[in-house]
Order: C-alpha cells, then structure tokens, then sequence
C-alpha cells in the first residue's frame, strides 16, 4: 500500500465527509479509493470496445406489451455466451425490472445492451461496465479450455 497526501478547501472537506457518513465508509481512505477507481474506470471505458468486462444490465419494462418479453429473451438466448444469469422482479401490475449479469468482449457486451435498452418498450436502461483482464492460467479467453496445471476455468479481475 502506497500513502499518498492531499489538501483539500474545508468546504470540499466537508462535503466529502458528509458523503462519507451517508454511504458507510469507515474512513477517507476507502472512499478516495472507491473513487478513484470509478473515475479511473470511467476515463478508460470510452477508449473503444476492445479487451473484456463483467457487467450489470438493469432495465424496466412493461410485460404487457405486446410479444416484448419474447424479444428480450429472444436476444438473451442469440447471446447466451454473454448472459451469464437474469433476475426477473415484478415492480407492480404492468412493469417489470431485469437485472442480467454479463461477460464477455466489450465491443460484444455494449452491443447486446444497446440492442436491448433499444427495444420498444424497456424503460430505465442502464449499463454498468468493469473492464477485467483474463488470466491466461486458469483458462482460454475465447472458453473453456483447461491448462495444464489449472483448475480449468477463467478468472476474471478486475481492472485497478
């Protein structure tokens, strides 16, 4: 662990502790961290689609229109490589919000949500992207592929 030190005005002091207080940090240290890494990761995630991520796609829709539901399966199942599990929450009598954990490409990942998020119907889209390296030992990027002397499957870890 590294220490670094930072001066901040008292106004911005106050405001991050207040933060601090509201969100449950014990300290300042883990909460400049976590925002570091969200504004490092946020400055990294428009430099193009390339390498792989973990994501969270939530979204609301009505599960009265007409064949949606169907179509959003539909896309669920053409990208099944990338869906790694869905939750499905009844909001009320109309709406509905899914939750689907995903991983693969990024290029790939931020496809299939926009496609989805795109669909007639689904309100409140939102798509929260990490980018991960893959570690070539305990797998193949591209599957399952055991190597020798690894328990056979990809890790995934995250960037920073």
């Amino acid at each position: 662990m590294e220490r670094i030190t930072i001066s901040l005005d008292a106004e911005l002091a106050a405001e991050f502790d207040r933060l601090i207080g509201e969100r449950g940090y014990r300290n300042r240290s883990e909460a400049m961290r976590d925002l570091l890494r969200a504004h490092l990761e946020q400055l990294r995630q428009p430099q193009g689609g390339a390498g792989h991520c973990v994501a969270n796609l939530s979204y609301v829709f009505n599960h009265h229109q007409r064949e949606l539901a169907e179509r959003l399966t539909a896309l669920q199942h053409g990208q099944h490589d990338l869906t790694v599990a869905t939750m499905h929450a009844h909001l009320d009598h109309e709406n509905c919000l899914e939750t689907v954990l995903l991983r693969g490409p990024t290029a790939a990942v931020r496809g299939f949500a926009d496609a989805l998020i795109a669909e007639r119907g689904v309100r409140h889209g939102q798509l929260n992207l990490i980018d991960v390296e893959l570690d070539s030992g305990a797998g193949h990027e591209h599957g399952y592929r055991p190597a020798r002397g690894g328990h056979g499957h990809l890790h995934l870890k995250p960037k920073t």
